[in-house]
């Protein structure tokens, strides 16, 4: 569960290179770096961020790549162009190599709390929250996936992110 929550906490601190998978399973690297998210951070946008309703100025992790059984510090910075209100929700899924282990739809104003904000959000934000990760992280690729949605199906950001933890 600690490592859902670290997924889950990159992700919404808008929570790994992109990769694009072959059918052969090897990975290639997305040539479009302008979906990289700014800052010291493995996080890509999912898509053109033109109408996206958070502008993320930075995320940095530190570590980075996060490592198991380190505390893992997330900072980030952005501003919201449009109102947050209750109701708004994030599409998580998140996969251990082609093995889907989550996917589900999550509050966002509730998953905010955890990092001490409330909603409605709007304007400029910073976050910073420590994560403590569990020391034994099975070996592995962990690609995790938000997309995140207003109360009125509007998107607000998509994020996606890999690490890889015990080797390469």
């Amino acid at each position: 569960m600690r490592l859902t929550s670290f997924l889950l906490t990159v992700c919404l601190s808008s929570v790994a290179v992109s990769h694009a998978l072959s059918l052969f399973g090897s990975d290639q690297q997305v040539l479009d770096d302008e979906l990289a998210v700014p800052g010291d951070n493995p996080l890509f946008y999912c898509q053109s961020t033109d109408e996206n309703i958070l502008l993320i100025d930075y995320v940095d992790l530190t570590p980075n790549p996060p490592e198991a059984g380190k505390t893992l510090t997330i900072k980030a910075h952005g501003n919201f162009t449009e109102s947050v209100e209750e109701g708004a929700y994030m599409l998580l899924q998140v996969k251990y190599g082609l093995i889907t282990l989550i996917k589900q739809q999550a509050d966002l104003c509730e998953q905010m709390s955890n990092v001490d904000e409330d909603c409605p959000l709007s304007g400029e934000k910073t976050i910073t929250k420590d994560v403590d990760l569990p020391a034994t992280v099975p070996p592995g690729k962990y690609t995790v996936t938000a997309d995140v949605y207003t109360k009125d199906d509007q998107q607000i950001i998509c994020l996606t992110a890999t690490v890889h933890f015990g080797g390469k």
